[in-house]
């Protein structure tokens, strides 16, 4: 068992917004969408969004940074508090692999995006570069998972952990077979160390997504894909939870940089197009 830091008190998000969180996942047919700073936060929750998520990738991107983990532990748990105060909703935490490689790296993490309201979180098997492979070893991740639970233990809280497995998302030059089998004893071997879903971005295919929903020992978390109409054909196949990622942001991005182009011909007519009046804006933060 990993040994952390005698814990004193520790303010945390109520037991009720833990709960909550935990049955929509249960539940399943989640649509989670994932927000980068206060505004978009505000903007899903508004929409009815009963939950909400961050994203790494657009929390960095908004700073001025490249994504996996260059913006740092404590930059990031800044502006997950910063979200999670933005709105009344539970939020998921995006810890990426966790800020660090040991196990007591992990729990030091996860303690804070618990700090900061937090009551769910990512973490990744992607080495992003600090490791000899892409990947975690089956036995290194399960440990940091191990270490994430026990730290919530420790909190008295039932945070949810959703475990990422990212063979799809890497080129880890497998075969098709070989890819879901990795995926798939990942996945089981991370419920079984303490996570409570399983996350695999990049898997595209209704009927992969279909064996391995079945064959997992417990739910499935996919992401939107551009190449994926809707979060229907996710659901229809078993999958649990289907989250937009960076998608939202990077789609924003997208609208920028139309605006910016238009703006050097002298128009704006995306602008105008999207626009959301100061009124609104003023409104939408009037009880914070």
């Amino acid at each position: 068992m990993t040994a952390f830091p005698t814990i004193g008190v520790v303010m945390i998000a109520p037991q009720t917004q833990f709960q909550h969180f935990r049955q929509l996942n249960i539940q399943g047919k989640l649509l989670l969408p994932n927000a980068w700073d206060a505004a978009s936060a505000r903007l899903f929750e508004a929409a009815g969004h009963p939950a909400l998520a961050t994203t790494s990738g657009g929390i960095a991107y908004a700073r001025g940074w490249r994504d996996a983990q260059r913006i740092g532990r404590e930059a990031m748990l800044s502006e997950i508090a910063a979200i999670v105060r933005g709105v009344d909703v539970p939020v998921s935490a995006d810890i990426e692999a966790g800020y660090g490689l040991s196990p007591q790296d992990v729990a030091v993490t996860v303690r804070g995006a618990m700090e900061a309201g937090a009551v769910g979180v990512n973490l990744e098997d992607n080495g992003h570069g600090a490791l000899a492979q892409p990947l975690f070893s089956i036995e290194s991740q399960c440990a940091r998972l191990a270490a994430a639970r026990q730290m919530a233990d420790a909190l008295n809280a039932p945070l949810w952990i959703n475990a990422r497995v990212d063979a799809y998302l890497l080129d880890l030059g497998l075969s098709a077979e070989r890819r879901f089998a990795e995926t798939l004893a990942r996945g089981n071997a991370y419920l079984a160390a303490g996570a409570d879903m399983v996350f695999v971005p990049g898997l595209a295919d209704p009927g992969e997504a279909r064996r391995l929903a079945a064959s997992l020992n417990g739910p499935l978390n996919l992401m939107a894909l551009p190449g994926v109409a809707g979060a229907s054909d996710w659901f229809d196949v078993g999958v649990a939870r289907v989250s937009l990622g960076a998608g939202p942001m990077l789609a924003v991005m997208g609208l920028v940089r139309r605006m910016a182009d238009e703006a050097r011909a002298g128009v704006w007519t995306a602008m105008a197009e999207h626009h959301y009046g100061f009124a609104e804006a003023e409104a939408l933060f009037e009880r914070r």
